[in-house]
């Protein structure tokens, strides 16, 4: 028997955090192929990759009420196992109308998988700790991802990213099916009281990084590109890539420290303020020195912000359900993402981003704002 706590059993969390999580590394380089070696405009690339989110997001929020650490296991291997089959299929195509519906149909599956993931995590002793630690693999994966992709995809074609898409699913739904935690293990209690309604105040936290999750992905999928097309370089780009991927390690074991030593509700206030001003630096500067810095800790505003918000709102709902949505509140935000900043690129130039998400940062603080402090939150839990 598997126990939740096993080095085995998080390893599986982990590597299915990781394959779920993929467009969070992958973004710059999946809509970056597709303009340089599939040739369609950015519009068009950011329509498929909004449609791999779409599909989570649809999975996600449909899975999500219905969680159950019963079926958790087999959901995610199969999940990921699906994800797998289709992106291989996506490599052996160019016909846009057929990428599209294979976009579609991976973000269903991997969506599924990644509910479960964080569902499970949500359910564990410390879920603000679980969430750290995943996020310091997806770190790791950012590195060797970031680092090899660009120059294997520029020699061999765009069809190796689905490939190399397919290998990271593969290996995530085989961790699943081995060793994913099971309902029984002790540190994922069951639920046995009937099913409450979810806290009124999570929905404010869902908004939140719903637009949070939005501005990750209208930036961050044309973060090489608008690198490349400001003259910088492919190796001082694919650099700045493999710098993000080495900053990521931070934020998430930062984030696992700083747990006690600062509020939460502060830190959410604060998150997506800074993002949005990392953003007008990437998408204005025509220097490379501020594109690279900025560009360097981008995601890792996300990840630090994200930790304290999934440990949060897992401590308003122990049942896993509201943080089995996981997937669903940041993707919302990041399906509309690709398209959207495609479309003010195309439009208006990579300075249109800038204002837009100006407001959308303002907007999540503004919701995050609404979320209980965290003494509120302990008070409700020594009552309970």
């Amino acid at each position: 028997m598997i126990t939740s706590n096993s080095k085995r059993a998080l390893a599986a969390l982990m590597l299915a955090h990781c394959a779920g999580m993929i467009d969070l590394v992958a973004l710059p380089i999946w809509v970056g192929t597709l303009v340089a070696h599939y040739h369609f405009d950015p519009m068009q690339a950011g329509l498929l990759a909004s449609l791999f989110l779409g599909g989570a997001v649809l999975a996600s929020a449909v899975l999500a009420p219905y969680f159950n650490p019963d079926t958790a296991r087999w959901q995610a291997a199969i999940g990921f196992s699906l994800s797998a089959l289709l992106f291989a299929v996506a490599a052996q195509t160019s016909h846009y109308l057929l990428l599209a519906a294979l976009h579609a149909l991976c973000g269903i599956t991997t969506g599924m998988s990644l509910s479960v993931t964080h569902g499970t995590i949500a359910r564990g002793s410390n879920p603000h700790r679980g969430f750290a630690l995943v996020g310091i693999a997806l770190g790791v994966f950012a590195i060797l991802f970031l680092g090899a992709a660009p120059p294997v995809v520029a020699s061999l074609g765009g069809p190796v990213l689905f490939y190399l898409f397919a290998g990271v699913m593969a290996v995530g739904a085989l961790a699943c099916a081995l060793a994913f935690p099971r309902p029984e293990s002790g540190g994922l209690p069951r639920v046995t009281q009937p099913r409450q309604p979810v806290p009124r105040q999570i929905w404010y936290g869902i908004v939140g990084i719903a637009c949070m999750g939005l501005v990750q992905s209208m930036t961050f999928s044309f973060l090489e590109r608008v690198g490349s097309d400001r003259g910088f370089g492919l190796n001082a780009v694919t650099g700045v890539l493999i710098a993000l991927g080495f900053v990521n390690l931070l934020p998430a074991p930062l984030a696992a420290l700083l747990e006690k030593r600062l509020p939460a509700r502060t830190v959410l206030m604060a998150g997506p303020l800074v993002q949005a001003l990392l953003v007008v630096v990437i998408m204005t500067s025509v220097h490379f020195a501020p594109y690279a810095a900025a560009a360097s800790v981008f995601a890792a505003v996300m990840i630090f912000t994200h930790t304290f918000a999934f440990g949060l709102m897992a401590r308003l709902d122990r049942s896993g359900r509201a943080m089995a949505a996981t997937p669903a509140m940041l993707m919302t935000g990041a399906a509309i993402g690709p398209i959207l900043g495609g479309t003010l690129v195309q439009g208006w130039g990579y300075a249109s981003l800038g204002p837009v998400t100006l407001v959308l940062g303002v907007a999540a603080s503004f919701c995050f704002s609404r979320l209980p402090r965290s003494s509120a939150v302990q008070t409700q839990e020594a009552l309970a």
